[in-house]
């Protein structure tokens, strides 16, 4: 998708990315990141890519294809990159990525992605124009 080198400019700007601990609080039986808890991570960091991006209220509408590539263990980095990818009159597509880091190497790897789409909404929560032009 092609798009103004003004919302091309908003895009990079707008990308988030964000480290999280896996500390036990946040593992399961397993010892493994429970999928909740990365689901819950990978939308905070959609939501804060799009506020970024547009400056305005946005709400997460839905959830789309979000795979999980490699179980998660605790006592690990993760990282979460947010990233614009579509851009309607009033909703937004997030990327996001998280990739699972070892604390003492350098190895990393992706081990879930999923889209993200998000409405710009008002003060009385109906939708609204992202851009102003």
């Amino acid at each position: 998708m092609s798009f103004s080198k003004e919302v091309e400019e908003k895009i990079k700007n707008s990308k988030t990315i964000v480290v999280k601990a896996v500390f036990p609080g946040t593992t399961n039986h397993y010892d493994t990141l429970f999928g909740g808890n990365a689901l819950k991570w990978m939308d905070e960091v959609a939501f804060i890519t799009a506020t970024r991006f547009g400056r305005k209220k946005f709400v997460t509408v839905s959830s789309d294809r979000i795979d999980f590539k490699t179980p998660i263990p605790g006592g690990h980095f993760v990282e979460l990159i947010g990233e614009v990818t579509k851009v309607g009159n009033t909703s937004l597509e997030i990327n996001v990525s998280l990739f699972l880091e070892e604390m003492y190497s350098d190895m990393k790897v992706l081990a879930v992605e999923g889209t993200f789409t998000f409405v710009a909404i008002d003060d009385q929560r109906k939708p609204v124009k992202i851009l102003d032009t």
